[in-house]
C-alpha cells in the first residue's frame, strides 16, 4: 500500500457538499471551540462552549456590479464554461461507469483467469480460492444489509480524469487494461480531512459546488462562501485525480481573502491546498497563520499534523495531534494521530485509536474512512483477512468509496486472488488514475504475464507520466511519485533527480526510501544505504522499506543483513508487491545458495 501522505491518506467520502456556513469557532483570534462534547483518541470527553458566528453573507453586495459579478465567477468559479463541459463530459462517464458498475457486463474488462490464477505468494498463509472475490462481494451485502443505511448514488464523473488522460497519450485510444466498470493515496490527492465532518451536509460535492458558484454571483462578497468554494475545489481534484482544480482554488481563497483579510476559513483552506500540491512548508506556514486566528479550525490542525509527518518531524507532529486531539477531537484527528503512532512502529496504539474512532463513527462517510484506514494498517501488518473485514465494513458504508476499493483489490491480490485484484484496480484507475494504483496495477499484469499484459502494464506506466504532467501544471510538486514510479518503472536517471529534489525539500522515511532506491536502480549502492537504513530508523513497519533496504544491502556485501531484512518484510507482508516480494523471495534464494 503506498503510504498514507496527503497523496494517499484514505480520504473520507467527500462526495458530499461543503455546507456554505463556515467551520464553528470562526470569530478570531480567542474564538471558542465547538459546542458538541466529543470523545478524545485516548478516551477521555471533551465539552467545549458554544461557537462562533456565521459569516458576513453579503451585506455590502448592493455596491458590486452585474459585471463584476459576472466576471469573478467566470474567473475564479469557471461557472460559465468548466460546469457546462462538465456535464457533458460526466453524463457520459455516469453511463459507461454505471454499466460496467452495477450490471457487471462491460465488456471491455480484462478478466485475468486462467490456469494457475488464485495461487500467489504464501497462499497457503493467506488463504485464497477460487471463489475469493464472490466471497468478498457477500461479505459486503452482508454488512451492507446489517447497516441498513440508504444507499446513496454517487455522479459517476471520476472517469472524466481517466478520458483526459488517455485523449493526452493517444488522442482517446488508450484502454486501461479493460477497465471501464468504475474505479488514493488514496487515495487521493490529499487528503482525509480536507473537508472535515461538519463541512460536509447532503448530496453530491458537485452539485454543492455548482450551488456555490450560484450563491456567489448573487453574494459576491460572501468571503465565508468563497472559502468554502477553494476547499471544494481541493476535494474535487483529490475525488477526480484532476490537478487542474487547483488553480480554481487558489483563485477562490485568494479572493475570500481580499474580502476579509486573514480570515482562517481561507488560511485554512489555502493550507490544505498547499498540501494537496506537497508544499508542505506553505502548508505549515498558512496552517500557522489560521490557528493564529482561531486555535480551534479543524482543518488548520489536521493540516499541520499532516504537513510536519510530510515533511519527516515526527516528535513535532505527535506534540500537534496531541493538541489537536485536546482541541477538536473527532474523526479526522483521530486518524491522525493513529498515523503518527503507526510511524514510530506502534501498531498497538495506532489499532486501538482507530477502532474507537470507528465506533465513534456516525455518518457512513466516517464509517468508510476509519474502516479504509484500519484496512492499510492491517494489511501493512499482512493480515489481508482482517483487512478485507475491514475494507467490507467500509463498502457497506459507502459502495463507491475508492480507498477501500482500492485496499480491497491489494488484499485481494496479496492472498493471492490475483483476478479479483486485477478487476478491482481496473476499476479504480478508471476513476481516478492516480499514481499508486496505476503502478499497482501494471505490475500486476506484469505478474500476470498473459497475452497483452506487458502491453497493458506499459500503459498503465505511461499514464503515470500523464498524470504527473498534469499534475506540475495544476502547481502540484510530483517529484516523489515521478521517483517512486521511475525508479522500476521508467527513466532510472529522472526518478534519481527527483528524489534527490524531494529529499532537499523534506526528510521523511518516504524520501529517504524513495532516494535510497533511486540510488540503487542507478547502480550507486554505497551511497543508498544510510537512506534506507534512515528509512527504517523510526521503527515504521513497512515491508517495501525492508525490501528495499534488504536489496541494497546485499549489492554492498551485507549479506546477513540482507537476509535478516528481506526476511523481515516476507515476515510483515508477504504479498506486499508482486514484483517486489518475488524479487525478494529470489534474493533470500541466491544468499541461500551461496552460504
Amino acid at each position: 500500500m503506498p503510504p498514507r501522505t496527503t497523496d494517499s491518506t484514505p480520504g473520507r467520502r467527500d462526495g458530499r457538499p461543503p455546507s456554505p456556513a463556515p467551520e464553528a469557532g470562526t470569530g478570531g483570534p480567542g474564538s471558542e471551540p465547538p459546542s458538541r462534547p466529543a470523545a478524545r483518541s485516548d478516551g477521555a470527553t471533551e465539552g467545549t462552549p458554544a461557537a462562533g458566528a456565521t459569516p458576513d453573507t453579503g451585506s455590502d453586495t448592493a455596491s458590486d456590479t452585474a459585471a463584476e459579478t459576472a466576471a469573478e465567477t467566470k474567473t475564479v468559479t469557471g461557472a460559465t464554461s468548466d460546469t457546462a463541459a462538465e456535464t457533458a463530459w460526466d453524463t457520459t462517464a455516469e453511463t459507461k461507469t454505471d454499466t460496467g458498475t452495477d450490471t457487471g457486463t462491460d465488456t471491455d474488462t480484462e478478466t485475468g483467469t486462467g490456469a494457475g490464477e488464485g495461487r500467489g505468494p504464501d497462499a497457503g498463509r493467506a488463504g485464497a480460492g477460487r471463489d475469493a472475490g464472490a466471497d468478498d462481494d457477500r461479505r459486503v451485502a452482508v454488512l451492507r444489509r446489517a447497516a441498513d443505511r440508504g444507499r446513496r448514488r454517487r455522479a459517476a464523473h471520476l472517469a472524466g480524469c481517466a478520458a483526459l488522460l488517455a485523449v493526452a497519450l493517444t488522442g482517446g485510444a488508450v484502454a486501461f487494461g479493460g477497465a471501464g466498470e468504475q474505479g488514493p493515496r488514496v487515495a487521493a490527492v490529499s487528503a482525509a480531512g480536507a473537508l472535515s465532518p461538519g463541512d460536509l451536509a447532503r448530496g453530491e460535492l458537485d452539485s454543492a459546488v455548482t450551488s456555490l458558484q450560484r450563491h456567489l454571483r448573487a453574494q459576491p462578497r460572501d468571503f465565508g462562501s468563497w472559502a468554502t468554494l477553494g476547499v471544494a475545489y481541493v476535494e474535487q481534484a483529490r475525488l477526480k485525480g484532476d490537478p487542474s482544480r487547483y488553480p480554481q482554488a487558489e483563485r477562490a481563497l485568494r479572493r475570500s481573502l481580499s474580502l476579509r483579510p486573514g480570515n482562517d476559513q481561507a488560511l485554512a483552506g489555502r493550507a490544505a491546498l498547499a498540501a494537496a500540491r506537497h508544499d508542505f512548508p506553505g502548508a505549515l506556514a498558512d496552517a500557522d497563520r489560521a490557528l493564529e486566528q482561531n486555535p480551534y479550525n479543524e482543518r488548520a490542525l489536521c493540516t499541520r499534523v499532516d504537513a510536519l509527518v510530510e515533511l519527516g518531524r515526527y516528535d513535532d507532529a505527535a506534540g500537534a495531534a496531541r493538541t489537536a486531539d485536546d482541541r477538536r477531537p473527532g474523526v479526522p484527528v483521530f486518524t491522525r494521530y493513529a498515523y503518527v503512532h503507526e510511524l514510530r512502529g506502534d501498531v498497538r496504539t495506532a489499532r486501538d485509536v482507530l477502532r474507537r474512532a470507528l465506533d465513534a463513527a456516525s455518518s457512513p462517510a466516517d464509517v468508510a474512512y476509519v474502516a479504509t484506514a484500519l484496512g492499510q494498517l492491517e494489511w501493512n501488518q499482512g493480515d489481508y483477512e482482517a483487512a478485507l473485514g475491514h475494507y467490507a465494513r467500509a463498502l457497506a458504508a459507502d459502495d463507491a468509496y475508492l480507498p477501500a476499493l482500492e485496499g480491497r483489490a491489494r488484499a485481494q491480490a496479496a492472498r493471492g486472488d490475483r483476478a479479483a485484484a486485477v478487476r478491482g484496480l481496473e476499476q479504480v484507475v478508471a476513476r481516478s488514475p492516480l499514481p499508486g494504483p496505476l503502478v499497482a496495477l501494471g505490475e500486476l499484469y506484469e505478474a500476470r504475464g498473459g497475452d497483452g499484459d506487458r502491453a497493458r502494464a506499459r500503459d498503465q506506466y505511461a499514464l503515470v507520466d500523464a498524470w504527473t504532467s498534469l499534475a506540475r501544471a495544476g502547481g502540484v510538486n510530483a517529484d516523489l511519485d515521478t521517483a517512486l514510479a521511475a525508479a522500476d518503472h521508467g527513466d532510472r536517471e529522472a526518478a534519481l533527480r527527483a528524489a534527490r529534489a524531494e529529499w532537499d525539500r523534506r526528510r521523511s522515511v518516504h524520501t529517504a526510501d524513495a532516494l535510497a532506491w533511486a540510488l540503487h536502480v542507478n547502480g550507486r549502492d554505497e551511497e543508498a544505504l544510510p537512506y534506507a537504513r534512515r528509512a527504517t530508523a523510526t521503527g515504521y513497519r513497512n515491508a517495501a522499506f525492508l525490501h528495499h533496504r534488504g536489496i541494497i544491502e546485499r549489492a554492498t556485501g551485507n549479506e546477513r543483513a540482507a537476509r535478516e531484512h528481506l526476511t523481515a518484510a516476507l515476515d510483515l507482508n508477504p504479498g506486499f508487491s508482486p514484483l517486489g516480494a518475488r524479487e525478494a523471495r529470489a534474493a533470500l534464494d541466491d544468499l541461500e545458495g551461496t552460504r
